[in-house]
């Protein structure tokens, strides 16, 4: 018996992916419709992306509030600079976007020694503000069926978002897992002090994390205008909470040290359902809040009944 709720309780993130399948298809037979599937898919993945950049934060012990501002930005600077740059001229400077505005929040929580939630907050802030102030408080609207054809477009059945997702996915699999810095932001996260006495910069991989993140919500900003061909300047409002809730359920620990590139992934898809799943029942968006919170709360109290048993 211990045996099994230790298995259990191991494997809670892909047990409890499993049981919320199960449970969509009892509730209702819309789920398993390939629209709907596909639909859930494609949902998942500007919130895939952005988990897989703050997964990287997350287990250096830090967080980043400013993940929602950096899409929206990022979603009207290209609106506004394609019609004179072109679709990679604007799609590059929307990159360098994200990475300017991670490189800043990293710098200050690396190099200045900012709480990362008080940094990110007042990234947070400017990054909103700014597409505000650039966008005049109005969507932009955008003319370039090249761009606008990759948030529709399916291959194999399949949105071509998410293979994007996967790509990403597998990208950021091998860099935790076969590479040095991967491995480096673990032991920064676990045990910070050794790592910096065993001659490691902890400064330039807790900025470097920062600035992956803000890429990867560039990217994830860029992919979400490709599906509505609109920037917008109210957009990614409390996606920050959207995030890190995918981080957590997929058992990655708020202190740092511990956690799965895979897990972080079901944990995205576990939200994507959740939410899918509401919507087809018609449960209004303030009780899906609700649902979310409750969410959180029992991924967290998951994550310390795991550390206590020594399982991560």
């Amino acid at each position: 018996m211990k045996n099994a709720y230790l298995f259990c309780l191991k494997h809670s993130t892909l047990m409890f992916f499993v049981l919320m399948l199960i449970v969509a298809g009892i509730l209702t037979d819309r789920f398993y419709s390939m629209e709907n599937i596909t639909n859930v898919l494609r949902q998942s993945v500007p919130l895939g992306i952005v988990a897989l950049g703050l997964f990287f934060v997350i287990l250096t012990g830090g967080i980043d509030l400013s993940v929602g501002s950096i899409m929206a930005l990022v979603s009207v600077s290209i609106a506004l600079l394609m019609p004179e740059y072109g679709l990679w001229g604007s799609l590059i400077f929307g990159l360098l976007v994200g990475a300017i505005i991670g490189a800043a929040a990293g710098g200050l929580v690396s190099y200045f020694k900012i709480a990362p939630f008080v940094a990110t907050l007042a990234m947070m802030t400017i990054a909103r503000g700014l597409s505000l102030i650039v966008s005049k408080g109005q969507p932009v609207f955008i003319n370039d069926d090249s761009f606008t054809t990759i948030g529709t477009a399916y291959f194999l059945g399949f949105p071509v978002l998410f293979y994007i997702l996967v790509v990403c996915f597998l990208f950021v699999f091998f860099v935790f897992k076969k590479t040095v810095f991967g491995r480096l932001v673990v032991s920064i996260g676990s045990n910070e002090t050794a790592t910096r006495f065993a001659g490691i910069q902890v400064e330039r991989y807790k900025f470097l994390v920062y600035v992956i993140c803000g890429v990867a919500c560039a990217l994830a900003g860029i992919l979400s205008t490709t599906r509505t061909g609109v920037g917008s300047p109210v957009f990614g409002i409390g996606f920050e909470l959207d995030a890190i809730a995918a981080v957590v359920v997929g058992g990655a620990s708020l202190s740092g040290g511990k956690g799965t590139v895979t897990n972080t992934l079901i944990g995205v898809l576990i939200l994507s359902i959740i939410s899918n799943l509401m919507n087809l029942l018609n449960i209004p968006g303030y009780n899906q809040q609700v649902v979310k919170g409750g969410i959180i709360i029992l991924a967290v109290l998951l994550e310390s009944l795991r550390t206590k048993q020594n399982l991560n």
